[in-house]
């Protein structure tokens, strides 16, 4: 189940069925920031055209909520290019050019933004240790999901059947439309569209999740578009606008 939570002011959302481990997790919404304007409130990228200050001060107020002191997070680029946090960290860190970063370090928050594209985690129960992933068309196009699952066996030892997967509030297929997707998408997509032009990317990336060997019992999804529910930023629904984010921490 996807439950929505508060800290002070702070909204976020969350899988209960994760709760059982040494892992955190939100997914937070656009409430409970200093943002004005179109960003307004907890805007969480510096990209975006933002106030610099606002969004130290509410990257402060997620770290705040989750009980971390450090954040590692990527400029993302709609890629597969990867970081592997291997140490502790000093001080936050934003990664060039970058969409998965994995870590099994305690204590170090993982931050993706979004303002439509999917946000994944995997999660390892067994050598503890996650990748987190910004997933947008382009991402899915290019492999980023199939790759996240080959890095985590690479880099910790993960086997499949201990993996956990969850997929967060994104475009869903009632607003995922691409005009023209045959120059878009490789023929192997085009079984999701549910109706002209409109696909679902969520089951999509289940697919490939299974197609990997993951466990179905474990790919969670949150069923939340991002476009449709107005709690959370929308690129396509306000064009100048925040971004949300997915943050994990291993505890």
């Amino acid at each position: 189940m996807f439950q929505r939570s508060c800290y002070q002011d702070l909204t976020y959302y969350e899988f209960s069925d994760l709760k059982e481990f040494p892992l955190r997790h939100a997914v937070f919404t656009r409430f409970g920031g200093v943002s004005k304007g179109p960003y307004s409130s907890l805007n969480l990228s510096f990209e975006v055209g933002d106030d610099p200050q606002a969004v130290y001060e509410n990257r402060y107020r997620i770290k705040q909520a989750l009980g971390v002191s450090r954040l590692v997070s990527a400029k993302q680029v709609h890629g597969k290019r990867y970081f592997l946090c291997s140490s502790p960290l000093k001080k936050d860190i934003e990664i060039e050019g970058c969409d998965l970063i994995l870590t099994d370090q305690q204590g170090v928050g993982v931050l993706i933004k979004q303002a439509d594209c999917q946000a994944f985690m995997l999660y390892d129960e067994r050598q503890h240790s996650l990748a987190l992933g910004h997933a947008g068309w382009r991402g899915l196009v290019a492999g980023i999901l199939e790759e996240a699952v080959e890095l985590m066996q690479r880099c910790f030892g993960s086997k499949v059947e201990d993996l956990w997967a969850a997929v967060f509030p994104s475009l869903g297929p009632c607003c995922a439309e691409f005009r023209g997707y045959k120059e878009l998408f490789p023929p192997s997509f085009w079984p999701f569209q549910i109706k002209p032009n409109y696909f679902d990317l969520w089951s999509l990336s289940v697919h490939k999740l299974r197609a990997k060997g993951l466990n179905p019992a474990r790919i969670l999804t949150s069923g939340l578009c991002n476009k449709c529910h107005r709690e959370f930023y929308s690129y396509r629904r306000e064009k100048v606008t925040g971004r949300f984010g997915s943050v994990a921490v291993l505890c």
